[in-house]
């Protein structure tokens, strides 16, 4: 007897539930994914550049951004692009069509900037708790008292949320966290751009220059590794490639997912160019050479305070999800490799089941997954007290995942899935292409360390106070 074809049509040609995703959820996706901390840097990054560079360099970043990932989205299957394999990750794609030692490779370089990025959140989470308690000490004190302070309380008590949040076994069980985190973002990046267009408004004049940061405010030497810092700030700014394969495996077809997927870019990439033009200009024009690290700690205690305490609590609330989304991939790759090594420990595999008052299901605890992710938090936050440097940070991780991530493995891909011939001119362009944000991401990464080094020579770990 035959089966009836309509069973059928609920699912893909993989055996999976049939994908619904189209052009507008994968254009929210990365939306989603792209608009973070990043664009609270972005004002101070325009200011080392300037008027000409700034814009111009956030302009070519959004290109290179774009043109890589149309590369890449051309690797979501392996071979056709209609009815070959799929991949399901980045990792997927690099492992199918490249294989080997740069999978391997590939993989370091992805979890390195993932816990990188965990630092990164931690530090920002304690600036942005920092404010609200100064702000409100300043105003009680009716601005008699500096209230300076510690990050170190700030950065213990985030560390803490992390701890509880962590013992959630799976990524999916955490769908909720990423929608309000996605909704932070947006609530503290649009009153950081309101903010920047009042007070150019109260200033009565754009403030910066045609060149940036001029000689005096800071020495020459500065200026270059600070030139080279902004470089990574803006490309921390732009990551989300290692995302982009995870998000056309939503997309429903026909069409092709790379067809969708193209147009998808398209529209998420000029949406958040023209909101990091506006973020970015917006705060250098309103503070000129003086532009903070982190555009919303640049307003001080101005009024209304409160709006900028909301603009704080909405970054802490939304690194809180982020910071999980982040390290649960990492998470999963240890836990797997442990269960794979030690499959009869109990340590390691078996499930103690505990009881909370009010809720129906009982919570699963694991002895390996509560030590393990709890000292990897631990990690992360003494890393973070170490080195309390925001800008720095943020331009050391766009320096580190902004060639091989975005531009290296989806170039080589798309050479080895196209069969582009060697030494063609399209193989040339593509290799230049390459060559040239290989560089941007080498210098990035100096100017990077540089500033890190400067600022250690006067920071005094857990005791410096701000």
């Amino acid at each position: 007897m035959d089966v009836p074809r309509p069973a059928f049509k609920c699912f893909d040609d993989d055996g999976r539930l049939k994908r619904s995703g189209t052009v507008w959820t994968a254009s929210a996706h990365i939306i989603t994914a792209v608009i973070g901390s990043g664009v609270l840097s972005l004002a101070w990054a325009i200011g080392q550049l300037g008027w000409i560079a700034g814009p111009a360099v956030m302009f070519l970043f959004s290109f290179v951004t774009y043109y890589s990932s149309t590369l890449l989205s051309d690797c979501y299957r392996t071979g056709d692009p209609v009815s070959g394999k799929r991949n399901y990750t980045y990792m997927d794609a690099v492992r199918s069509i490249l294989g080997g030692f740069r999978f391997k490779i590939c993989g370091l370089i992805q979890y390195l900037n993932l816990f990188g990025i965990t630092v990164g959140y931690t530090i920002a989470a304690s600036i942005s708790m920092m404010a609200i308690k100064r702000s409100n000490c300043f105003h009680e004190s009716g601005g008699k008292n500096p209230c300076h302070m510690s990050s170190n309380p700030y950065m213990i008590m985030f560390g803490v949320t992390e701890i509880l949040l962590s013992q959630i076994k799976d990524f999916d069980q955490i769908w909720w966290l990423s929608i309000v985190a996605a909704i932070m973002s947006f609530t503290y990046s649009a009153i950081g751009l309101a903010l920047g267009v009042i007070q150019v408004a109260a200033n009565g004049v754009v403030k910066g220059s045609l060149t940036g940061i001029s000689i005096g405010a800071v020495t020459q030497t500065q200026k270059i590794w600070r030139t080279f810092q902004a470089l990574g700030d803006i490309a921390f700014a732009y990551s989300y490639s290692v995302v982009l394969i995870e998000i056309q495996d939503t997309v429903k077809s026909p069409p092709a997912e790379s067809k969708t997927m193209k147009i998808a870019t398209r529209i998420s990439i000029a949406v958040t160019t023209t909101f990091y033009m506006l973020c970015g200009c917006m705060g250098y024009a309103a503070f000129g050479d003086a532009a903070p690290g982190n555009l919303l700690t640049g307003f001080g205690f101005y009024n209304p305070f409160w709006l900028l305490d909301v603009a704080n609590a909405a970054i802490v609330v939304h690194l809180v999800g982020a910071y999980q989304v982040f390290a649960q991939p990492i998470f999963a790759f240890i836990e797997k490799q442990a269960a794979a090594r030690f499959p009869d420990s109990d340590l390691v595999t078996k499930e103690y089941e505990i009881r909370i008052p009010g809720i129906r299901s009982p919570f699963k605890v694991n002895v390996f997954r509560a030590v393990y992710r709890s000292g990897f938090v631990v990690l992360t936050t003494v890393i973070s007290m170490l080195m309390p440097f925001f800008n720095d940070v943020v331009g050391i991780l766009g320096a580190l995942g902004f060639w091989p991530l975005t531009v290296y493995f989806p170039v080589e891909m798309y050479i080895r899935q196209r069969k582009v011939e060697r030494w063609s001119m399209k193989w040339v362009c593509l290799q230049m292409l390459s060559c040239g944000c290989l560089m941007i991401t080498l210098v990035a990464g100096v100017g990077s360390i540089a500033g890190v080094m400067l600022d250690l020579k006067v920071y005094k770990p857990f005791k410096t106070t701000y």
